[in-house]
């Protein structure tokens, strides 16, 4: 569905670029997410595949379409892209209706199909009855819910969301980003979100990509990401992680849940360590340990009662299997 091969772009003035040789393909009906620090470049890319950006090198193609390059020789203007964007604050237009904004992007359609596309998109959204209410009627999370209706209305090759749920409160962020999810799925959208948030991408994405200062560090599915990142900087964007450096082998990063902390040694692999915090945060005991060789790992447990700084333990590692 979409191929971005070798794409580079550097604003005037900037000491390095905003996105600099990024190559990533992406699969009918697949949800890929784009996370990483503020700055890292997620928001250019997808501004690059809109066409609201060109590029200063390399190539976008659409369905094996070249929609751009740095030369201009192919340039699509983005409303010919047939691409859908869901911006960050929804960016509904405050004098329209619910039904005016998503019919906005089908002016060429037929009234009659017009209303039934409306009223298809807002059952789709779970907003049917809110035809004639103003953005300002709107809770955030039902203007969001309208901003993608209004994306998916003129049945785009390609949605693009850009921090979708920033603006939302936790609770109503969770909600909304699993129901966005089932919206995307339902329609069998292809899509590209952007997030700083770890736990967005998790949840959401078929595919992950993690930007880093402008590049893309590490490409794969959620549970590869997670499990087994490539370096500190991937492990550590989805929470805690422990280096740990096997006899024989490349470090890996292990999370705290594949870890267990044993008053006794029960096996020739378990690791002797000394507890060195317990912080309680309520859901459970942060333990920090120090290892033989000086390395800090951090397990949680749910009860720190005969825990004591100072004493010694064994830290079983569990294997993961992909």
């Amino acid at each position: 569905m979409l191929s971005v091969k070798d794409i580079s772009r550097q604003y005037a003035g900037a000491l390095r670029p905003a996105v600099s040789k990024v190559s990533l393909d992406l699969r009918q009906g697949e949800i890929l997410v784009l996370v990483g620090e503020s700055g890292s470049g997620k928001s250019t890319l997808l501004r690059l595949i809109a066409g609201l950006e060109a590029p200063d090198h390399g190539e976008v193609f659409i369905e094996g379409r070249r929609v751009a390059d740095a030369f201009g020789h192919d340039w699509v203007p983005p409303e010919k892209r047939e691409i859908g964007f869901v911006f960050q604050d929804g960016a509904l237009f405050p004098h329209l209706t619910v039904a005016q904004n998503i019919g906005y992007g089908l002016a060429k359609s037929g009234k009659g199909s017009r209303v039934e596309t409306v009223r298809s998109m807002l059952e789709t959204v779970g907003l049917a009855g809110f035809e004639e209410r103003y953005p300002h009627q709107l809770s955030g999370g039902e203007s969001q819910r309208v901003a993608v209706a209004r994306a998916l209305a003129p049945q785009p090759k390609l949605i693009l969301l850009d921090e979708p749920f920033s603006n939302l409160d936790p609770a109503l962020r969770r909600s909304l980003r699993d129901e966005i999810k089932e919206i995307l799925l339902k329609v069998e959208a292809t899509a590209i979100m952007v997030t700083h948030d770890a736990e967005d991408a998790l949840a959401v994405g078929d595919r992950i990509a993690v930007f880093r200062e402008a590049k893309i560090e590490q490409v794969g599915t959620p549970s590869e990401l997670y499990h087994h990142p490539k370096n500190a900087y991937c492990a550590r964007i989805f929470g805690r992680a422990n280096r740990v450096d096997f006899p024989g082998s490349d470090p890996e990063w292990v999370r705290p849940e594949r870890m267990t902390l044993l008053s006794e040694r029960g096996s020739a692999h378990d690791v002797e360590v000394q507890i060195v915090q317990l912080k309680n945060v309520g859901r459970h005991i942060e333990v920090t340990v120090e290892c033989l060789d000086r390395e800090f790992w951090t397990l949680f447990l749910g009860n720190g009662e005969e825990l004591e700084r100072g004493k010694k333990a064994w830290v079983r590692i569990e294997s993961v299997s992909m």
